[in-house]
């Protein structure tokens, strides 16, 4: 894959993990990249998702161990930034 696509994607998904979550630690990005796709995969294809939680449901643990981490912090970020969750 093109280098230049990657570094334009990479600076997409930072800026989407800073407007989530108010921080672009790298961690954070790997999460936001996780529950983004996670989330898509699940939308798009739910048999998928349903065969890989029965397949790997210590990893879907974790996914939604991911996702209420998410949930809650982007919660944490509008509310420090007067917006309130949901608006």
């Amino acid at each position: 894959m093109e280098e230049r696509l990657k570094e334009q994607f990479d600076g997409l998904l930072e800026k989407y993990t800073e407007l989530m979550l108010g921080e672009t630690a790298p961690e954070y990005k790997e999460k936001i990249q996780m529950w983004a796709l996670y989330t898509f995969i699940s939308k798009s294809m739910p048999p998928l998702v349903k065969h890989w939680n029965s397949e790997y449901p210590e990893g879907k643990e974790k996914i939604m161990k991911i996702i209420k981490e998410i949930k809650k912090l982007n919660d944490l970020h509008r509310e420090v930034n007067g917006k309130k969750p949901g608006k």
